[in-house]
C-alpha cells in the first residue's frame, strides 16, 4: 500500500463568507499536514462542469477558490494558477458566470486553458492526453464539489481529477470504460498516475438527486480536506448517506489496498459525525455492484436494454445547443433535421455513461427507465 496521511479533517460552515471560509481553509489544511506551498508553483483545480451561476451548485462555490488562492498566497507560493476542463470545453474557455473567472482576476491568479498544448501520461492500461499545467506546477490542489453522479452515484476528491484532462479527451474514457465498474477503475488509476496533492472539498452546499449538472442544490453544511482522497471521499460520502462500499470508486479503491486497506485506518478531526449527516440528502439509488454476464446479455437483448435506466429527452424543453451531441463519447444522439429541437437517441450505440445529462443547460434530459413502446 502506498504510505500517506490518512487524516480526514472537517469543519461546520453554513455560508460563503469570506472570513469565514479563509479560516475553515486554513484549519483544515494545517491539521491534515498539507504540503508546504513556501516557493511553489500552485495549480488550483476546482470542478467547472459547466460554466453556471453559483446557486446551481454545479461548481465549486467562488468564495472556497478565492478562499483556497488567499492562502497559497499567503503560505508563500511563488505562482498561482487555476484551471479546469468543463464537460464540453472549447479553446478560450472562462468560467466567468460561476465568479471563478474574476476571483482569478482580483485575487492577481492566473486563469490557463487546459487545451492548450496538453501532454501524455502514462496509466497502466495505456495512455491519456493530460493539461501541461500539471506538467508547470509543483503542487495540485483539487477542490471537488459535493454532488450527486448518475454513473458513479457520488462524485467527490477522486473524481474531481478527471478535469486535469482536457477538451473531449475525457468523454472519451467513457467509450473505452463504458460501465459503472470498468470507469471506475479508470477514476482510480488516474490518480495513482496523476493525484493531486491535496483536497479540499466545497460541501457547503452540496446537489442532491440528479447529478452531477441537473440536480437541486441543498444546504450540508461543511468543509473537508485531506491530501488521501479515498478517505475524503468516504468521509464525504458518509456525510450524505452513502455507504463507502456502495461506492464503486471507493470499493475498487480499497480491495486494490492503494491510500487505505480499510475505512477504520482514517483518522477524523471534527466534530461528531453522526450530528453532521444529512439524513434526508435525496442519493442516487444504488443498484448493487455491477453482474457483468447480466450487462453483456443486456446490450444484446433490445428489449432487455429498454428496461434499464437512459438518457431520456423532453423535446418541449430543448433549446437545439448541441452540447448533448457533443460530448456523446458513441455518436448515439442527433438532432432530427425536420422536427425542430427533436433529438433523437439511437439505443443500440448509447453505452449509459449520461454524460449527456451533465451538460444539458436546459434540464431537458432525465436519467430514468423509459416506458415500452414510449
Amino acid at each position: 500500500m502506498i504510505s500517506m496521511d490518512r487524516t480526514v479533517a472537517v469543519r461546520e460552515c453554513a455560508e460563503y463568507g469570506f472570513n469565514e471560509v479563509y479560516s475553515c481553509v486554513a484549519e483544515i489544511y494545517r491539521s491534515c499536514r498539507g504540503p508546504s506551498l513556501s516557493g511553489k508553483r500552485v495549480l488550483i483545480k476546482p470542478n467547472i462542469l459547466s460554466d453556471d451561476s453559483p446557486s446551481k451548485c454545479i461548481s465549486t462555490h467562488p468564495v472556497v477558490v478565492e478562499a483556497m488562492i488567499r492562502f497559497a498566497q499567503a503560505e508563500g507560493a511563488s505562482a498561482v494558477a487555476v484551471g479546469d476542463s468543463p464537460a464540453v470545453h472549447l479553446r478560450g474557455f472562462k468560467p466567468v458566470k460561476s465568479g471563478i473567472y474574476e476571483v482569478c482576476r482580483k485575487t492577481g491568479a492566473e486563469w490557463t486553458d487546459f487545451t492548450k498544448k496538453p501532454s501524455e501520461l502514462t496509466l497502466r492500461n495505456g495512455r491519456i492526453k493530460i493539461a501541461s499545467a500539471v506538467k508547470r506546477a509543483d503542487i495540485i490542489i483539487s477542490l471537488p464539489k459535493l454532488k450527486n453522479h448518475e454513473l458513479v452515484y457520488f462524485t467527490g476528491a477522486i473524481k474531481n481529477t478527471l478535469g486535469l484532462v482536457p477538451a473531449f479527451s475525457k468523454a472519451r474514457q467513457h467509450a473505452l470504460h463504458q460501465d459503472r465498474e470498468s470507469f471506475s477503475r479508470f477514476l482510480v488509476e488516474l490518480n495513482e498516475a496523476l493525484m493531486p496533492s491535496f483536497f479540499l472539498l466545497d460541501g457547503i452546499m452540496g446537489m442532491e438527486g440528479r447529478g452531477p449538472g441537473q440536480g437541486d442544490p441543498v444546504r450540508t453544511g461543511f468543509l473537508a480536506g485531506s491530501s488521501n482522497p479515498l478517505a475524503l471521499d468516504i468521509i464525504a460520502g458518509s456525510l450524505i448517506g452513502y455507504d463507502h462500499i456502495d461506492l464503486p470508486v471507493c470499493r475498487f479503491a480499497l480491495s486494490r489496498g492503494i491510500w487505505l486497506a480499510s475505512a477504520d485506518e482514517i483518522e477524523y478531526d471534527g466534530p461528531e459525525l453522526e450530528a453532521l449527516v444529512k439524513s434526508d440528502f435525496k442519493k442516487i439509488p444504488v443498484r448493487g455492484n455491477t453482474n457483468i454476464s447480466l450487462g453483456f446479455i443486456k446490450n444484446r437483448i433490445p428489449f432487455l436494454r429498454k428496461l434499464d435506466k437512459r438518457p431520456v429527452f423532453l423535446n418541449e424543453k430543448c433549446t437545439g445547443c448541441g452540447q448533448c451531441i457533443s460530448i456523446c463519447p458513441t455518436s448515439a444522439i442527433s438532432l432530427d433535421p425536420v422536427r425542430q429541437n427533436h433529438v433523437t437517441l439511437t439505443d443500440r450505440e448509447c453505452i449509459r455513461c449520461f454524460c449527456c445529462s451533465e451538460v444539458c443547460p436546459s434540464n431537458a434530459i432525465q436519467v430514468r427507465r423509459k416506458l415500452i413502446g414510449a
